[in-house]
């Protein structure tokens, strides 16, 4: 195992406190922060996750879900394991909550120069990185270092993440960071605490900042009984068409995993809250329904199909730059179709 020292923590009375996730875990010597990727040796907060790569796959970028940055293209996706929630319906719970041994087997080590190589030598067409599979802000350093080093060559970066980060370290990645979607569990904080270890609030506040200073796109799974009332539903639609209506927000499907058995999110209950949502935002797209057309963005204005989307591929059609081709209506986009 690397060890790497850790850069945001502070010493409080004998114990570590770790500063790159809301959380702000308190640890003592000997012991691990909540994410199980942060140890406490000799008075010292350490990672032991610091370029290990357990995933790493070319995806489409339409795959993360980003729908209106860099539509059409693909990007390189890392990850390593573990996570600051512990969502009992986690959808990659395999790799949230693994650890260093039992991840051995599947663990690259990566040094952030061995990342732009790949870009360089083998992914010369992607438009970048996206920090993804698991929670990228327990990654913390491996993302900044790599980030940091494959923007000075033109890279775009992503964070597909769960906005649980720390100010500080969001503020330390931004220079570097490009877009983001972000997963919003619920719009209720009984719900963060109950099912994920986590808080409504310290998620807002990042959702609130991003949407001020990157691409920003949301995503959230739609949990039957649990967080799809129309009560609930429209006061998170409310809240985000108040950030910016152009926020692209995707409804993902639910299906059984981990330690949550409900069944699947009927397909009828996402065409409900797209429909509800629709109201206040420009687009809204339902995920995890294969074979579904309402992945495709259409224009605000004519509804004519702008971009078709099919098994996470992107095709133009009916863009004419980032212009309608029929009424000439300007969508929200940042980058282009490949040529």
């Amino acid at each position: 195992m690397i060890l790497q020292q850790a850069r945001l923590y502070t010493q409080e009375n004998g114990k570590i406190r770790c500063g790159v996730c809301n959380h702000y875990c308190k640890i003592k010597e000997g012991g691990e922060g909540l994410c199980g990727a942060r140890q406490v040796k000799d008075g010292e907060l350490l990672v032991n996750n610091y370029g290990l790569c357990v995933a790493a796959a070319m995806d489409p970028i339409e795959k993360k879900p980003l729908y209106h940055f860099y539509p059409g293209r693909d990007i390189l996706s890392l990850g390593t394991w573990g996570c600051n929630f512990q969502c009992v319906f986690c959808q990659n719970w395999t790799l949230a909550r693994g650890c260093a041994k039992s991840m051995a087997r599947e663990t690259q080590y990566l040094e952030p120069l061995d990342v732009l190589n790949l870009l360089e030598q083998k992914h010369s067409s992607s438009v970048g990185i996206a920090f993804t599979y698991n929670e990228p802000t327990i990654w913390f350093e491996y993302v900044y270092d790599t980030a940091k080093l494959v923007s000075q060559y033109g890279y775009k970066n992503v964070l597909v993440t769960n906005g649980f980060i720390s100010p500080q370290a969001l503020e330390q990645l931004a220079p570097y960071i490009d877009a983001l979607n972000i997963d919003v569990k619920s719009f209720q904080d009984e719900f963060y605490q109950r099912y994920c270890k986590g808080s409504l609030q310290a998620v807002q506040e990042t959702v609130e900042y991003c949407a001020r200073n990157f691409h920003l796109e949301v995503t959230c799974l739609i949990i039957p009984t649990l967080n799809d009332t129309r009560q609930e539903i429209q006061e998170f639609v409310d809240w985000l068409a108040s950030l910016n209506p152009d926020i692209p927000l995707h409804f993902s499907r639910y299906f059984p995993q981990y330690k949550l058995s409900l069944p699947p999110t009927p397909v009828e209950t996402l065409t409900r809250v797209r429909r509800q949502a629709q109201r206040k935002l420009r687009y809204v797209y339902i995920g995890n329904v294969p074979g579904s057309t309402y992945a495709n963005t259409l224009c605000p204005r004519c509804s004519r199909v702008l971009i078709r989307r099919g098994g996470y591929r992107a095709t133009n059609s009916g863009l004419n730059g980032r212009l309608c081709s029929k009424c000439a209506y300007k969508i929200h986009l940042t980058g282009s179709f490949p040529s």
